[in-house]
Parts: structure tokens; sequence; C-alpha cells
């Protein structure tokens, strides 16, 4: 039988996925809308000391991603105080409860939030520029007022992120939250020649399919540099994306900009996924699987010499993307399978990834 849970900070959950301090988790009835989903533990909206003025419109699509002008919770902190995390705590799962900015803030915040109910606290410590100060500071002053585990989620946006990763868990850091969303950025209406989002400049961040690749080696990146856990977020939509994260060294992952693009079912329909993945390898639980690519990382370059890729007639669909995507040239259906030119193929790789049926190996 398959066991998806997975414990972290001495919290248990029953699978590895959550949703992202994001709109997705609104208010306390969004929780609770998580919970029924299928997450396996609950993160809620960042919090701060006074509410967020929120510039509008502060959210817009961006082919498979979003790009947001949010910021903290627009609601006082007294209503999560009285009544946001009750509702949470009472799906009996698990709540990491996201508090901000800075230090002197956090301190004021962190403990009220924990006499609330909130299992363990993620700092949410925005944008920094290259200096980890205030992440030093910010995770001192959480466990200088809280007993109960601190994570600290991380911005893409600095030059070596596992220096920040180090000064955290130096501060004394429970575990990591990576990756926050990546900018600023900018959209614009070109019918009106408007920016798309009504913050200053029209700036605003990016999150979705198209920052996974950066969040999936900034985990790995992570994990190689320290003891403690990290919890993965950035572009998960499937469970074929959790499995990614958890093969490089995530304890678990978050999402964001699926649920609220696909609604709070995606989490069960992730795990689900997931389930099956697991299934299909053969794995029994989180732990089989858990940092396995880490060791496959390769120091140097494979190989520089082009080794013509291999088709398996078997598998091969004759759809023809391989055709179209091949910028050599060197790839053709033939009747009814695609055909390889030995002297032509790079060996770039674009062909193999493309393919539907994993019919052309390297």
């Amino acid at each position: 039988m398959t066991d998806m849970s997975v414990e972290i900070c001495g919290m248990k959950f029953k699978n590895p996925i959550m949703p992202a301090a994001g709109p997705n988790v609104w208010n306390g009835d969004l929780l609770v809308a998580a919970a029924e989903g299928g997450a396996g533990g609950l993160v809620s909206k960042t919090v701060s000391v006074q509410p967020a003025k929120v510039p509008r419109p502060c959210i817009v699509k961006v082919k498979d991603s979003l790009m947001n002008a949010e910021l903290w919770s627009d609601l006082p902190i007294e209503q999560w105080l009285k009544d946001e995390y009750s509702k949470a705590k009472k799906t009996g799962l698990p709540l990491i409860a996201s508090v901000g900015y800075k230090a002197e803030e956090i301190r004021e915040a962190a403990p009220k939030v924990v006499r609330a109910g909130a299992d363990a606290l993620e700092l949410s410590t925005h944008y920094l520029g290259n200096d980890p100060g205030p992440v030093i500071e910010a995770v001192k002053a959480a466990k200088e007022v809280v007993k109960v585990p601190v994570f600290v989620k991380l911005s893409p946006n600095v030059l070596d992120i596992t220096q920040f990763a180090r000064a955290a868990e130096g501060a004394g850091a429970d575990g990591l939250v990576a990756i926050n969303t990546l900018g600023p950025c900018l959209a614009i209406d070109i019918e009106n020649a408007m920016p798309m989002l009504g913050s200053t400049n029209g700036y605003g961040w990016l999150s979705g399919q198209a920052i996974k690749p950066l969040a999936v080696r900034c985990v790995a990146d992570i994990v190689r540099a320290v003891d403690i856990p990290v919890i993965g977020v950035g572009g998960i939509s499937s469970g074929r994306d959790v499995a990614e994260f958890l093969m490089v060294g995530a304890a678990a992952v978050q999402i964001c900009t699926a649920a609220i693009v696909r609604g709070a079912e995606i989490y069960g329909v992730i795990a689900d996924q997931l389930s099956k993945f697991m299934k299909a390898k053969g794995y029994n639980s989180i732990a089989d699987f858990k940092g396995v690519a880490l060791s496959h990382l390769p120091k140097e370059p494979l190989r520089t010499t082009a080794e013509p890729v291999n088709v398996i007639d078997s598998k091969c669909t004759a759809c023809g993307l391989c055709e179209r995507h091949c910028p050599y040239d060197a790839i053709h259906v033939v009747g009814r399978v695609a055909k390889v030119d030995p002297v032509k193929c790079y060996t770039c790789g674009l062909c193999v990834s493309v393919c539907p049926t994993r019919a052309i190996r390297y």
C-alpha cells in the first residue's frame, strides 16, 4: 500500500501537498476548502501587524502562469486571530501560519498567531536584495517569542539563494520554503497600451509553470547546502511536478497558482496523481524516492559530443512533434515512424522531451 504521509519538524501530514500563502487561502473558509479538496496540511495567507492596502487590479493570467501585485492579507490580524485560524484548526490538519515582514512586526504578531492555534510559522521576508541580515533578524525575533517550528520563505531574486538558506539555518530556522514569486515583471494590454496591473509602475510578480524549473533548481541547491527540511513551491500543477521536487530533496510542496486557476480540488487531484505515479514506479513511501535525483546531478557535462538518439518503433505514434521541434532538421516521420538522420542529429535532447510516448531515447 502506498504511504504518502510525511513528517516535518514533528508535524504529521497525510500527504506532502499544501496550499502556499496567497489568494488561494485568502481567509479561513478557503483554508477549509483546501482541506476538503485534499491538502495534507494548511498554510495561511501572510498577516502582519497592519492590514495591507492591495492595489487593484492585482492578478493577471499570463499564459499558464500568473502575475500578481498582491501583498499580505488585507484582513486585520484581529480577524484572523478571532475567526479565520479557528476555522482552519477545525479541519484537524497541521496549520502553518505565514507572518511578515520586519523583525519587530514578527516579534509582535508571532506569539498572537501561535496562541490562536498555529502549529508552525512561515516567515515571509520578501525581497531583500543580497543582504541576508533581515532574514537573520526575522528568525531570531520569531525564535525569541515562540516555541513552534519556524520556517523561512526564500525569494529567488538574489544572487545566491544558498547564502540566505545558510543564514536562516544559522539563525535558528527549523525549515525553509522555496521559492517565492519572481520579479518584478510587467505585462501590457496592447489594446489600450496600459499595464495590466494597478500597482506602482504596473509591476507584478510571476508565479506558475513558468518559474518551476527555477524553483526546482533552487530547492536542489538549498537541500545540498543545509541540514533542515525544505518545502518546495513554484509552478506545481501535477503529481509528476510534485515528484520532481521530492526527487531533488523537498520534504513537501506548496501550491498557489494551480489552486487559483483550477480550484481547491486540485490538491486532491495532484495527490491522487502522485499516488498513481508512486505505484507505477514501485515506491511504497515518499522516503523511497526523496532526494534520489541529487546523486545524478553531474559536476561536469555528461558529454560534449553528438550521439544520435534512438526511436523505439513500437512506441512511436508518428505524431510529428519531434519533427516540428527539431532545430537541426534531423528527425522526420517516414511512413508511420520517426527516423533520425545520424549525421544531422545534435543530441540536443529537445525531441526526447517533447515525445508524448517516450519513444525517443538517448
